[in-house]
């Protein structure tokens, strides 16, 4: 227990000494079961382990690629990488035992919450173990003696959790047993799965119950006063808002609907509570009463990496993270993989594929492919959206920033992306003719080597996302690009917050007039503004489109390169069209946990 009390505190940043100090208990004690319910500081941090239990998708392992959609390519000798598993239908490969590179952080053979190691956690094992922590401190909480501001932070925290895993657990294998009491030996293990719908709203009861019970900021609540200025990772209503919408918001999207039994179509009453519950988020965003606001764009970057001096990424934007680690990780897992290993990445990396990069607009807000859009062709990367220069390495892109490297780094200081360049190999560089930027410093390479006090996390949700899902939910839920209800704002308001941060106008007319046209460009900016986070997998199952055609090619493109920088000769290359089929809907289930019992069954197809 002291072990774990420790964890906890050091994960979190707390200005202690040492975790003896905090305790007051000297290191040869130990602290009984009912001591660590008793107080505020032992309970708190025995609550701490659940924070240690996010796995980091982008740290499993060495290079542990996390994209699972249309939005990477892997090299052709990276066919072990989780996303070239899943683009051949190979949905097994999500467990380590079909996968000796334990490639994926859903699941890992060596599970730990030491919160140093991000490559022994993965979600399926730690969920669980978390869910049952969570139970064992609330079924302890009348042991606990303090103030009613300490007992609402304790029971918050473990009912977001709760809530937290089990939505965790849903959205990748449907369905399942909510466990809301803590099991025993003694009691009946034989829980029915239950729908999609029903275990979503067992988790929407224990999210709206922390959000009502959380501080809407730890800085200004009184335990949080020890901690002032370094309570940002914490748990707070804003978080639990923010989840409670997203919950709602699945379990109303047109996958997870019909798998509950109804039609292929949106749940407008599930649409409209998680409208409600994201204008929270957005209420105590606008009027600060929460830490939470969009991060400019010349600090967008911010979102996602910074460097030097152990600094953490997120501020302000980011609602939720997986804790960081480890810092050195970021240079040994995301930098490595999508790095040339002629700049010193890993021999086989992951690069964005081209089909992709064409969901990126132009800088006056329209697609590329709207006739109105002023896309040239022979100068393809003319006057783009700005997220595409934040994301996106293209040909003539400046690689090596100074002078190191002498003749060696010479042929590599500007990316040669065309046809037969210098940074393109089927097996070991850019397969697609682009290279990712998005999670890498400018001099992240061997010749500059800025890459050493990189400090790499990719977020779980951004307020962004709540604009955005805000959006969507409002559309559906109220059948209109322009209803208000809830109340902050319409589904045009709110992706017009997300653009104008980006620096591109409104969205266009012609797109803002319907349901169906306003759709369309919703899919699109949460393909560009979350490209590369994971999300995308999640989003194109839940719209019931990740079998449609558009989404399942995979390209590169070929050109060649004048001396005065134009393109000739630019064409899409197929690469490979990966496989989906219903039964991939859902991941399939451990087969010998499938087997404990006959009712509660595999998942269709499995």
């Amino acid at each position: 227990m002291k072990n774990i009390l420790c964890a906890g505190l050091l994960l979190l940043g707390m200005t202690f000494t040492s975790c003896e100090d905090y305790l007051d208990k000297s290191p040869e004690s130990n602290i009984s079961e009912t001591e660590a319910f008793q107080n505020f500081v032992n309970f708190q941090g025995f609550v701490e382990e659940l924070y240690c239990c996010n796995p980091d998708m982008s740290k499993a392992t060495w290079f542990s690629e996390f994209n699972m959609a249309d939005g990477v390519l892997s090299t052709s000798t990276s066919s072990y990488m989780i996303c070239s598993e899943f683009d051949a239908g190979n949905y097994w490969a999500w467990q380590c035992t079909s996968n000796s590179w334990n490639q994926c952080w859903l699941d890992q053979t060596s599970i730990s919450t030491n919160p140093a190691e991000a490559h022994d956690k993965g979600l399926w094992p730690l969920a669980w173990y978390a869910i049952r922590k969570a139970n064992l401190g609330l079924k302890n909480l009348d042991l606990f003696y303090g103030t009613q501001e300490e007992k609402d932070l304790i029971e918050g925290q473990l009912l977001f959790f709760r809530g937290f895993f089990h939505f965790q657990l849903m959205s990748f294998w449907g369905g399942l047993p909510y466990i809301d009491t803590l099991l025993s030996s003694n009691d009946n293990l034989e829980l029915p799965r239950l729908t999609y719908r029903e275990t979503a709203l067992k988790a929407a009861d224990d999210l709206r119950a922390a959000a009502k019970l959380l501080p809407d900021n730890w800085d200004n609540t009184i335990v949080g006063q020890n901690t002032l200025n370094k309570n940002y990772q914490r748990i707070n209503s804003s978080t639990a808002w923010a989840y409670l919408g997203k919950d709602l918001l699945y379990a109303a999207s047109p996958m997870m609907n019909e798998a509950s039994g109804n039609s292929n179509t949106y749940d407008v009453e599930l649409c409209k509570q998680a409208a409600a519950a994201f204008d929270e988020v957005i209420k105590r965003s606008e009027s600060g009463a929460s830490p939470y606001k969009l991060q400019t764009m010349d600090k967008y970057s911010d979102n996602f990496w910074k460097v030097g001096n152990n600094q953490l990424p997120g501020l302000p934007e980011v609602i939720m993270a997986p804790p960081t680690y480890a810092g050195w990780e970021s240079r040994w897992s995301l930098v490595n993989m999508y790095t040339p290993p002629t700049l010193g990445g890993e021999s086989h990396i992951s690069s964005p594929a081209a089909n992709y990069v064409d969901y990126y607009g132009m800088a006056n807000g329209l697609p590329i492919d709207d006739p109105d859009s002023g896309y040239d062709p022979t100068h393809p990367w003319d006057n783009r959206d700005p997220r595409f220069y934040n994301d996106i390495v293209y040909d003539g892109v400046k690689m090596i920033q100074g002078g190191g490297g002498g003749t060696d780094a010479d042929p590599y200081r500007y990316a040669e992306l065309f046809s037969g360049g210098n940074l393109r190999d089927e097996s070991s560089a850019s397969r697609s003719g682009y290279l990712m930027k998005k999670y890498l410093c400018a001099g992240a390479n061997k010749y500059d080597n800025e890459w050493d006090n990189i400090i790499i996390s990719v977020p779980y949700l951004r307020l962004s996302d709540v604009y955005l899902m805000y959006a969507e939910a409002t559309l559906q839920g109220y059948n209109s690009t322009t209803a208000s209800a809830p109340g902050t704002m319409n589904a045009v308001q709110a992706i017009n917050v997300v653009r104008e941060r980006a620096g591109i106008p409104d969205l266009a007319s012609k797109y803002a007039g319907t349901v169906d046209a306003f759709m369309s460009q919703l899919i699109r900016e949460r393909a560009v503004e979350f490209a590369f986070e994971g999300i995308r997998w999640m989003d194109l199952r839940r719209w019931n489109l990740a079998g449609a055609p558009q989404y399942l090619n995979k390209t590169a493109i070929e050109f060649d390169r004048n001396e005065d920088g134009s393109i000739l000769n630019l064409r899409e290359r197929l690469i490979t069209k990966r496989v989906f089929q219903d039964k991939h809907k859902w991941l399939p289930l451990p087969t010998d946990q499938v087997n404990l019992y006959p009712s509660f069954g595999q998942n269709p197809g499995w």
